[in-house]
C-alpha cells in the first residue's frame, strides 16, 4: 500500500510543507514517484514520519531526532546515545519548570498586593520599575537601567 503526501501528512497531523521540509533535511527518505511524478510513501515512511512528529511533540530538536533515527535505523547499536539525548532534554525540562515556578511566585507576589491602586501606587508598575522589589536575586542586582 502506498500513500500520497497529503494522506501521509494528514495521518500524522502534519502538513505537506512539513513533510517536504523533513525530506529536504534528510529525516525522511526521498519518496518514490509514480508515472505522473507524484510522491508516494510506504507504511514504513508513515511510521517514520509518526516517529518524527512524536519526538517533536516531546521537545526533541531536529538534530536530536536525526540522531535518534540513526539509532533506530541500526537496531544492533547500543542505545546509550538515545539515553543521553533523553537525559539532556529531561534536564532542560526540569530547568524550565524551575524557571516557570519562580516566575509564578514573582507574578503571584505582584498580584497579592491587591488591585485598586492607580499610577505610581500600583504595585505591579512599582515592582516592574524597581528591581529591588523582585523576589529573584538576579533582578535585585540589575543596575544601570535607570529604573531600579
Amino acid at each position: 500500500m502506498d500513500f500520497s503526501i497529503g494522506k501521509i501528512a494528514k495521518a500524522t497531523g502534519s502538513n505537506v510543507q512539513t513533510v517536504r521540509y523533513y525530506e529536504k533535511l534528510g529525516l525522511m527518505p526521498d519518496p518514490w514517484r509514480n508515472d505522473s511524478g507524484q510522491r508516494r510513501y510506504t507504511q514504513s515512511d508513515l511510521q517514520r514520519l509518526a516517529f518524527i512528529r512524536h519526538a517533536r511533540s516531546l521537545g526533541f530538536s531536529l538534530q536530536q531526532i536525526e540522531e535518534l533515527l540513526a539509532l533506530a535505523d541500526q537496531p544492533e547499536k547500543p542505545c546509550a546515545g538515545a539515553d543521553k539525548i533523553v537525559q539532556d532534554n529531561l534536564e532542560k525540562v526540569r530547568d524550565s519548570i524551575t524557571a516557570l515556578q519562580e516566575l509564578e511566585l514573582e507574578l503571584q507576589k505582584m498580584q497579592d498586593c491587591g488591585p485598586g491602586n492607580i499610577g505610581s501606587a500600583c504595585r505591579v508598575i512599582e515592582t516592574l520599575a524597581n528591581h529591588r522589589l523582585c523576589l529573584h536575586e538576579e533582578h535585585k542586582t540589575m543596575s544601570g537601567t535607570g529604573l531600579g
